[in-house]
């Protein structure tokens, strides 16, 4: 099964990409996000463990319902790095976890290609498990206009904040196979979307020939193999 990894930064259009390969083209979509949202609900170790760190920080930290303010969560965190890190490291593991039982499970309901829909795809490394990578680009003043437009309650510095947060779009273009420009409308982004598909979706042979197992062991290794060797520039985050 080809694994396909598609991001892109906050506000580029990729929940739009990733909606137009569930709906036209039927592929599976493994969406961390969502994943994200759920590994967060209350009860769930990670929620214990990020109302433990920033309670004391946060004083609208919880909702009524006891649920996460993920707005006010997202607002602090943009703003203080460090803090930032501690909760991507709290939350990754079992957001990693998550989806690599959803892979294996459409895996083993034979599908052609899924796709890990990762906003911090590279920056966490999952695009070492990937066979393709999908980045979703635009400026960023579009991405501004959009982040406010999504928001109202976002300031003009919080949403930059979140911008500057996150890859730039030229190094997202250099570490990916392919890049889908969101810059203009969305009939031209289908039209790179379909163009897309029909370049790398696997044949039905091929598919045929990794569910038998020397062969999948062999193109999976093949795969990360490449990565490393032959493949895109790797991601390295500059550190101050």
């Amino acid at each position: 099964m080809l694994i396909v990894g598609l991001t892109g930064g906050i506000a580029c259009g990729k929940s739009t990409v990733s909606r137009r390969l569930k709906d036209k083209y039927k592929i599976p979509i493994v969406d961390a996000d969502k994943i994200a949202r759920d590994v967060v609900e209350p009860g769930e170790k990670v929620y214990k463990d990020i109302v433990e760190h920033f309670k004391d920080k946060i004083p609208e930290l919880l909702l009524e319902d006891g649920h996460l303010n993920r707005s006010i969560l997202g607002k602090y965190v943009f703003s203080n790095p460090d803090d930032l890190k501690i909760l991507n490291g709290l939350t990754h593991p079992a957001i990693r976890y998550a989806m690599a039982r959803e892979v294996i499970s459409y895996y083993m309901k034979g599908y052609r290609m899924c796709i890990l829909d990762v906003p911090l795809l590279f920056e966490g490394g999952l695009d070492t498990f990937c066979g393709i990578t999908v980045s979703v680009i635009c400026d960023n003043e579009t991405r501004l206009e959009r982040l406010q437009v999504r928001d109202i309650t976002l300031s003009t510095e919080d949403a930059r904040n979140r911008i500057k947060s996150q890859m730039s779009m030229e190094q997202r273009t250099e570490v990916s196979d392919y890049v889908l420009n969101n810059n203009t409308t969305v009939v031209d982004l289908y039209q790179q979307i379909d163009d897309l598909i029909k370049k790398i979706r696997p044949t039905t042979i091929r598919t045929m020939l990794e569910y038998f197992p020397p062969f999948g062991i062999v193109s999976a290794g093949a795969i990360v193999a490449t990565r490393y060797i032959h493949g895109k520039p790797r991601y390295v985050k500059k550190t101050a």
